[in-house]
């Protein structure tokens, strides 16, 4: 079983950017109330997740120069680092469902298969199937004089 563990400005490098797995980091302060109040959620997940995520925690009261090098000016502000590298970034207490929710594409160790551009599109401009590709000749007469749809 896993627990969240307290990390500092010494060994940052070593316990979260050299990390052989993602480790999501808890900025935090203990006179911060939502950051008590997602501590408990925190830790389910670290107990849940155990060998696919780590979760550490640190105090931006002790630790303020790695918390302004890492932007970090809301608290409590949760990043994800993978391989080194900062993947998402969550500001703000949120139940344990939409929390896990966002970082569940980042623990998928296979990687995320191809999707549809739809997903970053407004619902109602649907992917167009892979055969309905325009030619140039049919699109020109489409636009009309100026270019435009």
């Amino acid at each position: 079983m896993s627990k969240p563990f307290n990390v500092s400005e010494s060994d940052f490098q070593q316990q979260v950017l050299d990390a052989p797995h993602p480790v999501l980091v808890d900025f935090w302060a203990e006179w911060c109330g939502p950051c008590r109040m997602i501590a408990p959620v925190l830790e389910e997940i670290a107990a849940e997740k155990a060998g696919a995520l780590s979760v550490a925690k640190i105090n931006v009261d002790e630790n303020q120069d790695l918390s302004g090098r890492h932007g970090v000016f809301s608290i409590p502000t949760l990043i994800l680092f993978k391989g080194g590298q900062e993947v998402e970034r969550l500001v703000g207490a949120m139940p344990k469902a939409r929390l896990l929710e966002k970082l569940e594409s980042h623990l998928n160790k296979k990687g995320t298969p191809w999707r549809c551009r739809s997903a970053i599109r407004p619902r109602r401009l649907p992917c167009p199937p892979a055969t309905a590709r325009r030619s140039e000749s049919s699109t020109s007469t489409r636009r009309g004089a100026r270019g435009r749809w």
